[in-house]
């Protein structure tokens, strides 16, 4: 019997479009997220209190980082302490932006750390003005918020008001960032060395501090040098016995 099931037509066959004619959907942009109402609060705060104090803010990893104005610095730690109820400090310092000189000088290669350390200038969170900044990080024990704050000193002359006055425990900090990067605070009842001696000559926390230093000229206070633990220890020198004599106990012969 004779197969009678009908051709099927082109009308029958649906289109199908050759893929280099279809038109490609441009990816969905990422969703802004929204800001943390935390974070909104503590800059509407700020900004009620110092009015265009504010350069640049920033969320990392949910910590809201704040860069004002150096003028600003030094109300700053009334605003943190009273509007932002921000009763316990947990620390001041400073930090240099310049990159680590390679050893060997600018040619040098190998640089063996992950990441690779740039070569060029880099900023953090919120950005910076130049090389050196201070920051400090304040918390309210009650509300369970607190910011950090950063401010661009100046690279000749690095200096900020004290907060000693608002958190008497800015002192340690304060005296440490002076020692280790060489910035200045202002209203300090006594900046004065933690670490090092009086006589200490530079900051070691600055990326351009040598650290052959200590080669070039003798590390301050050192009053002796240990000898390697492979050198051989130097024999006592024996006084010479004249020739002809005999060693005696001191007694006489039996």
């Amino acid at each position: 019997m004779p197969d009678e099931t009908p051709e099927p037509s082109d009308a029958d066959v649906p289109a199908v479009a050759e893929a280099s004619d279809a038109p490609v959907a441009d990816a969905a942009p990422e969703p802004e997220p929204e800001p943390d109402p935390t974070h909104v609060e503590l800059l509407a705060r700020i900004e009620g209190a110092l009015p265009d104090a504010v350069i640049e803010h920033a969320d990392v990893f949910g910590n809201l980082v704040v860069r004002i104005r150096p003028g600003a610095w030094g109300d700053f730690a009334g605003v943190a302490k009273s509007t932002l109820e921000c009763d316990y400090l947990s620390f001041v310092s400073a930090i240099d932006w310049a990159p680590a000189p390679k050893e060997g000088g600018d040619d040098a290669s190998g640089d063996t750390s992950s990441p690779v350390q740039p070569s060029e200038m880099t900023f953090g969170a919120a950005g910076s003005a130049g090389r050196f900044q201070v920051f400090a990080h304040v918390q309210s024990t009650a509300r369970h918020w607190g910011c950090t704050v950063k401010v661009d000193v100046d690279e000749a002359q690095p200096a900020v008001a004290s907060w000693v006055s608002v958190y008497p425990g800015a002192d340690w900090h304060e005296r440490e960032a002076w020692e280790m990067y060489g910035v200045r605070f202002d209203g300090h009842p006594s900046l004065r060395h933690l670490y090092l001696p009086a006589e200490f000559e530079g900051h070691p926390l600055r990326k351009d501090f040598p650290l052959l230093a200590r080669v070039v000229k003798p590390w301050p206070g050192l009053v002796d040098v240990e000898g390697m633990p492979a050198e051989p220890e130097s024999e006592p020198e024996v006084a010479a016995v004249g020739a002809g004599s005999e060693p005696t106990d001191g007694g006489g012969e039996e």
